[in-house]
Formats: C-alpha cells, sequence, structure tokens
C-alpha cells in the first residue's frame, strides 16, 4: 500500500468526469487499498480516484462509529463503491462539508438524508448500500467527485473566484517556498 498524493483546486484532473471501470484486476485492488490508506493518513472519510488523478469511478469511504462496546471506542466501517448509481433517495439534510481537494474551504450542502446505492465491490460483484446521515452526505459528495463536481461549485461565484485567488497565491508561495 502506498500513500498517493491528492490533487488540490484548481488541478484541471478533478473537473473530468470519470469512466466505469470495466476491469477487475489486481491494479484496482491495488488502488482501492491506496485510496483507503491515503484517505485515513490525511485524515478524511472519502476519498474518490479522481482526487489522486485516477480517472474511474472508485471512491471509498469510513465513516466511523462510536461504540461503547468496543474496547478501541470507535468502529470503523469501510466501504469501497465501484461504478455507483443511486437508486433511491429521499429526505433532506444540510450538511457542513469539507474536501481534501479543496483545503480550507467549508460549504454547507443540502443532500439526500436517506439513499439507496447500487455499486460493484473489488472483485465485480453487485452490492447494495442503504445509507443514512453522515454515510448518504459522504457517499453523494464522492460521487460528485466522479462527475467532475467539486465541494468550490457549490458556492456563488464571487466565493468561487475569492477562493481561487487564494488557492493560486497558495500554490506559488508552496513552490516559492521549495526553491529555497
Amino acid at each position: 500500500m502506498a500513500i498517493l498524493p491528492v490533487l488540490t483546486y484548481p488541478h484541471p484532473t478533478l473537473k473530468k468526469p470519470s469512466q466505469d471501470v470495466r476491469d477487475f484486476h489486481a491494479r484496482l485492488k491495488e488502488l482501492v487499498d491506496d485510496l483507503f490508506e491515503t484517505m485515513l493518513m490525511n485524515g478524511g472519510i472519502g476519498l474518490a480516484a479522481p482526487q489522486v488523478g485516477e480517472n474511474l469511478n472508485v471512491f471509498v469511504m469510513d465513516v466511523s462509529q462510536e461504540d461503547k462496546r468496543n474496547p478501541a471506542g470507535i468502529t470503523h466501517h469501510e466501504i469501497c463503491m465501484i461504478n455507483p448509481k443511486i437508486v433511491s433517495a429521499q429526505g433532506e439534510i444540510a450538511f457542513e462539508e469539507g474536501c481534501l481537494s479543496c483545503p480550507d474551504l467549508i460549504v454547507t450542502v443540502d443532500r439526500y438524508k436517506d439513499i439507496i446505492v447500487e455499486s460493484l465491490d473489488v472483485e465485480g460483484h453487485p452490492q447494495k448500500h442503504i445509507l443514512t446521515d453522515l454515510e448518504a452526505v459522504c457517499t453523494q459528495h464522492e460521487m460528485d467527485h466522479l462527475k467532475g463536481i467539486l465541494l468550490v461549485d457549490k458556492v456563488s461565484s464571487l466565493k468561487r473566484e475569492l477562493y481561487s485567488k487564494k488557492r493560486v497565491r497558495k500554490r506559488k508561495s508552496e513552490k516559492d517556498v521549495s526553491l529555497l
């Protein structure tokens, strides 16, 4: 397993829609393992393949739950979805979201509260997920990445322009520092 570099806005790869996975081979399993490791090492709860430069309809998430019965106090719920499709959605929830590809940006986004998603697992077997609350929000957020939609696309054009300028300045300063 490897920790992959996470692309950040305004990297153009993040805006490209992803392609369905057709080949289920060892490289795909390796990518999924790398996505989980990268997500956890960066403190995220979800990560889509386009965020690491892979133009595939794949994402992982781990919305850990507090569990008083578990000695560690947390129960992990790792999920990988390949070629996901929402087949049912209902209710609404407004949730403050952050994103590893849009650092320093928190946006309140309206999402479906309850969803049913059909997808494939890493071996190509069909699976069905019934998700609610944070798991539903995280899934919808990651599915946006698969379509080339970023968190910054959920804000007004003025806020997007200000954020873009801030990100360009930060990238320039990071490049300047790396030259020292």
